[in-house]
């Protein structure tokens, strides 16, 4: 997800440096967007703790 935010981040520099404001405004709140969404849920992986390694076997 964090990807996504990066792509659209490039995406709206370009665009503003192109000069499509529209697209540029679009972009960039996207790329917002998809940011908070990966900070909410890295922070909550985080709290519960379930980590990406698994489970220990027995």
């Amino acid at each position: 997800m964090l990807h996504y935010a990066i792509i659209f981040l490039v995406v709206a520099l370009i665009a503003g440096v192109l000069g499509f404001g529209g697209v540029a405004g679009t972009a960039a709140w996207i790329a917002q967007v998809l940011f908070v969404v990966f900070l909410v849920l890295f922070l909550i992986s985080i709290l519960t703790g379930r980590g990406g390694r698994g489970r220990p076997a027995v």
